[in-house]
């Protein structure tokens, strides 16, 4: 049973059958699925779903599967951690981080889209999937490919960290390593998906990929007590994410569950990729592509595909757009795990870089509440950091020497 009623063109309002398409045939734009809010407000009371399993599935409702899910059976409900010491480093009050960076199975946000993903690829009756990937996306496909019995082709640009290769490799994916950026491997993805009868998740798929993203929305404001946050820190890269946890937070105002209080979303990136936040700067939401050259390589999305409409669900909510520079976010990094005890990739890095920013310059207030995405574990690019870290001496065994070598140090910078 499934209350999906249809695929709807975000421009257009065309409507489509629930069939792997994602795009409009008249005008390009985005497909995404329309739900029977009437019959889920009659049918599911909130309270019900504090007994179910603390999983993304206990939004079953608004996801777009016929049946049990597939793969991903024990994926989302991530922490929501109070971050005192980290907000007191912004000049910041009431902060949390949503922390994805335990995400079952592969550390990310990208296994929830993945799990429905590949769930509805199984309804569909794919047999092999694949996806173009800057990095957890390939992760996560090859680990639910495997768990589902899925045969997976995993598209990436060559210059991707090695941690994310082997990561994908282990599960026993084809990865096939592309000479050019991920945009140049999306186009490639696209022709495939149109030649072989394939699930590519973020092509043919990507209309039901995209729902998964809802779930980290959801999560955030049951974990508030079902109220939504004031403002909200979110990376991106093709700018799905960002739109995403806004129609969650929409649905939930529409079914009754929260107050229908504002968010203000602001959208985070690196400077040397950063088209949807230059736009939001701009005031428009027509992208301007970009060569990406930063650290931040599951961020480095030079032409978006939800870029458009990322921008306008920013500017929509009184947000706004940052971007920090490689050496900003290595200092991200470095703040959150030193605050926190919590070490995340390059682009949990770019949300608390940018958080810092936006602090300084007055765009979050110390007496609103606010949450950062932290969308991956710092495991998956240990490299980005392991230059910036203090090699320590090595001493033999005496009392006398680490006193010399270490406590002395320690006490003069006391």
């Amino acid at each position: 049973m499934t209350y999906a009623l249809h695929l709807k063109c975000r421009e257009c309002a065309r409507t489509y059958e629930l069939e792997p398409l994602a795009a409009c045939s008249d005008c390009w734009a985005p497909l995404e699925v329309v739900y029977d809010y009437g019959r889920i407000w009659s049918d599911v009371r909130r309270q019900d779903l504090a007994a179910r399993p603390a999983t993304m599935w206990r939004y079953r409702e608004l996801l777009p599967l016929k049946g049990d899910p597939w793969v991903g059976r024990f994926t989302g409900f991530t922490p929501l951690v109070p971050a005192p010491r980290l907000a007191r480093a912004l000049g910041l009050g009431e902060l949390y981080l949503k922390n994805d960076a335990v995400n079952h199975p592969t550390l990310s946000f990208k296994d929830r889209v993945v799990a429905v993903a590949l769930s509805k690829a199984h309804e569909f009756g794919f047999e092999t999937v694949g996806c173009s990937s800057t990095g957890n996306l390939a992760n996560a496909v090859a680990a639910q490919a495997a768990a589902g019995g899925f045969h997976a082709y995993v598209f990436v640009p060559a210059d991707l960290e090695n941690e994310k290769i082997v990561a994908t490799e282990v599960y026993g994916a084809r990865v096939v390593k592309i000479s050019g950026n991920y945009d140049q491997v999306n186009r490639l993805c696209s022709e495939i998906a149109e030649k072989y009868p394939w699930g590519i998740v973020n092509v043919n798929l990507r209309s039901y990929y995209s729902e998964g993203s809802k779930t980290l929305g959801f999560e955030v404001a049951e974990q508030l007590g079902w109220r939504l946050p004031q403002n909200i820190v979110i990376p991106m890269a093709g700018g799905s994410l960002i739109t995403k946890v806004q129609k969650a937070f929409d649905e939930l105002k529409q079914l009754g569950w929260v107050e229908p209080r504002p968010t203000r979303f602001f959208g985070a990136q690196a400077t040397g990729c950063s088209p949807i936040t230059t736009a939001v700067k701009r005031g428009s939401p027509e992208i301007e592509p970009q060569k990406p050259h930063t650290i931040a390589k599951s961020l480095a999305i030079g032409n978006p595909a939800d870029g458009y409409h990322a921008v306008k669900a920013i500017l929509a909510s009184g947000g706004a757009g940052e971007d920090v520079t490689d050496e900003e976010i290595v200092e991200g990094i470095r703040l959150l795990a030193e605050t926190e005890g919590l070490f995340t990739e390059t682009a949990g890095g770019v949300t608390v870089a940018v958080a810092r920013k936006l602090a300084r310059a007055g765009s979050l207030r110390a007496d609103e509440s606010t949450v950062l995405a932290i969308t991956g574990n710092g495991l998956k690019t240990i490299g980005a950091v392991s230059g910036a870290a203090q090699e320590s001496a090595v001493i033999r065994p005496k009392l006398a020497e680490f006193e010399e070598h270490y406590l002395s140090v320690e006490h003069a910078h006391a």
